[in-house]
C-alpha cells in the first residue's frame, strides 16, 4: 500500500473513531498530497510518487518543528504542545531517520571522498550528500555537521 493510500485509510478509520485531532492533521495531509498529484499531473491521470509523497509529509514535518522552536521561544507552550502531536502523527508515516552518528559517519567518508578541506568547500560538499542522504536524514543536520567537521 503507497503513503497516500495508507494516509487515506487512516482518514477514514479517524472519522469512524471520531478522532478529532488526528482527523484535522491527516485532512491537511491529504489535501498536500492532492495538491502535489495536480501539480505533478502530466495529461492523463494523476499518480502520486511514494517519493513526491514523502517529499509532501518532509516539509509538513518541517514546518511543525519550525513553529514549535518559535512557539517556544514565544512562550506558548500551549501551542507547541498542539504541533509536536501533529508532529508525531506525520512521523508515523515517514521513514525512520538516520541517527546523528549513522550522519556523521557519512559526512567523514563523502569529505575525504571529495578531497574538501574547509568551510570554502561545504558547497561541494552539501550537493552530493544531500542527495545521498535525501529522506533519510534532516537537513539542517547534515548541514550542521558538515560545518563542524570541515571547520574542525
Amino acid at each position: 500500500m503507497s503513503i497516500k493510500e495508507q494516509i487515506f485509510e487512516d482518514l477514514k478509520t479517524a472519522m469512524k473513531v471520531k478522532e478529532q485531532d488526528r482527523l484535522r492533521v491527516l485532512r491537511s495531509l491529504k489535501a498536500k498530497l492532492m495538491e502535489k498529484e495536480i501539480e505533478e499531473r502530466t495529461g492523463g491521470e494523476a499518480t502520486l510518487s511514494d517519493e513526491s509523497a514523502l517529499q509532501v509529509l518532509t516539509k509538513a514535518a518541517k514546518q511543525r518543528k519550525e513553529s514549535i522552536d518559535q512557539f517556544e521561544q514565544g512562550g506558548r507552550e500551549d501551542l507547541a504542545a498542539n504541533e509536536r502531536m501533529e508532529l508525531e502523527i506525520i512521523e508515523a508515516y515517514l521513514p525512520e531517520m538516520m541517527s546523528e552518528d549513522e550522519v556523521r559517519k557519512i559526512v567523514k567518508e563523502k569529505i575525504s571522498a571529495m578531497g574538501a578541506t574547509g568551510p570554502q568547500d561545504m558547497g561541494k560538499v552539501m550537493g552530493p550528500l544531500m542527495g545521498q542522504l535525501k529522506g533519510k536524514a534532516d537537513g539542517s543536520l547534515v548541514s550542521k555537521l558538515v560545518k563542524e567537521e570541515l571547520a574542525g
